[in-house]
């Protein structure tokens, strides 16, 4: 499974093979069955993550009950929720596992120390935490200014393996619509497709 993180290292370093999987064989990884709760809104933050294999559900439920996701991680992607700035430090989101997960499981309370030890591992960190950053900006402005469909068309072009990975309520609550809207929608695009292949 580590060489999954070999591979995701390789985008943001220039070490060669033997060196990242010198550096990975001293991450440490764990395994969290379907519906694990890693993290409980308002709870603090003190672990992030990276998913090796699986996948994992950002939400939140506010005072009335309603629950709304607002992202998925899978495959090569980091999990990290930033709350420093809040005064209480409280995460506003919760953090699940929708299926089977493995995860890398960074531990943020010795981070620095961690990367004292390791100063090419806090540059590498670094860029792979500047290049999320950077495409989570980049995706929420497109989100914003676009309608259902093409958030939906963006979904299928980015990140189809979602469509049928995911439950539909939650997808659709991701997409800002109701499930009734996300099925009227897929069947629309489906016709249209069909359409074109013909």
């Amino acid at each position: 499974m580590k060489h999954i993180l070999i591979k995701y290292m390789k985008r943001f370093s220039n070490l060669d093979e033997t060196e990242l999987a010198a550096l990975a064989a001293h991450v440490p990884t764990a395994a969290y069955p379907k519906g694990s709760i890693l993290l409980h809104q308002g709870e603090v933050p003190d672990k992030c993550y990276f998913v090796l294999q699986g996948c994992m559900r950002q939400y939140a439920v506010d005072d009335e009950g309603k629950e709304t996701t607002f992202n998925f991680f899978t495959e090569e992607q980091s999990v990290t929720i930033f709350n420093h700035h809040a005064a209480d430090k409280a995460s506003k989101f919760s953090l699940g596992c929708l299926e089977n997960c493995v995860l890398v499981v960074g531990d943020l309370g010795i981070e620095q120390e961690i990367y004292d030890q390791n100063p090419v591992l806090e540059a590498m960190t670094r860029k792979m935490i500047e290049a999320d950053m950077g495409k989570i900006h980049d995706d929420f402005a497109a989100f914003v200014a676009s309608t259902p469909e093409a958030r939906f068309k963006a979904l299928q072009e980015k990140r189809p393996e979602l469509i049928n990975r995911v439950p539909q309520y939650q997808l659709a609550s991701y997409l800002g619509i109701t499930p009734e809207s996300l099925s009227r929608i897929k069947r629309r695009f489906g016709a249209t497709q069909s359409e074109v292949a013909d």
